[in-house]
């Protein structure tokens, strides 16, 4: 038996800490619905290299706007 990931539905309301930015970037590139209806594995690769390359363009973003602040 594998131990992979349960194939639970997606549930918007009930996002992970980790999950927030994930879905607003998704949402801001027109797949909400596509993740809504199919989970995070209905994307194609590149659409979550996409997210993947957004996230961590914010993650830097926020980073130096709080180097900046001190």
């Amino acid at each position: 038996m594998s131990k992979g990931k349960k194939n639970e539905p997606f549930d918007p309301h009930n996002l992970k800490p980790e999950e927030i930015l994930k879905f607003e970037i998704a949402t801001e590139l027109g797949l909400s619905d596509k993740v809504i209806n199919g989970g995070w594995r209905s994307l194609t690769a590149k659409e979550s290299g996409r997210i993947g390359g957004l996230i961590t363009k914010r993650k830097r973003e926020l980073k130096q706007e709080a180097l900046e602040e001190k």
